[in-house]
């Protein structure tokens, strides 16, 4: 499945486990409150298991290639979560893991639409031109 809105988007968010989700967002905002692409990624996490229940191997993979045509390349490396281990990855892993404690108020899910959209619009600016025929640039 493909995303193709933030308003598939937002249904998907909500038929699962979005409170932990949130959390995580939240802790990523705070300690990284200018990158939009982290805090997204670790809001989207949790529609893996709504896109592929009984496959917790593939939740990640599944929620990654459902964003990546909406988010962009980014976000989808994230949230497949096999990339290097570089700085953003440890960070949100540290806040996923961190957001499973239900020890404070994220706010709710309707909170993030702006960015999601924000994020959306972003990566349909840097998506090529399609030409008649489709492809990127053709005549």
């Amino acid at each position: 499945m493909e995303l193709r809105s933030v308003e598939e988007l937002m249904d998907l968010l909500c038929a699962g486990r979005y409170q932990h989700a949130l959390r995580t967002a939240a802790l990523l905002r705070r300690s990284r409150p200018a990158d939009k692409e982290l805090q997204v990624a670790g809001l989207v996490q949790g529609i893996g298991p709504v896109l592929s229940p009984g496959d917790a191997a593939g939740w990640a993979r599944a929620a990654a290639a459902a964003v990546r045509p909406l988010l962009g390349e980014r976000v989808f490396r994230l949230v497949r979560g096999d990339a290097p281990a570089d700085d953003d990855a440890l960070r949100l892993r540290q806040a996923a893991e961190e957001g499973r404690t239900e020890g404070f108020d994220a706010g709710v899910l309707e909170d993030w639409r702006t960015v999601l959209e924000l994020i959306a619009a972003r990566n349909r600016r840097l998506d090529p031109v399609e030409g008649p025929s489709g492809a990127p640039g053709a005549q």
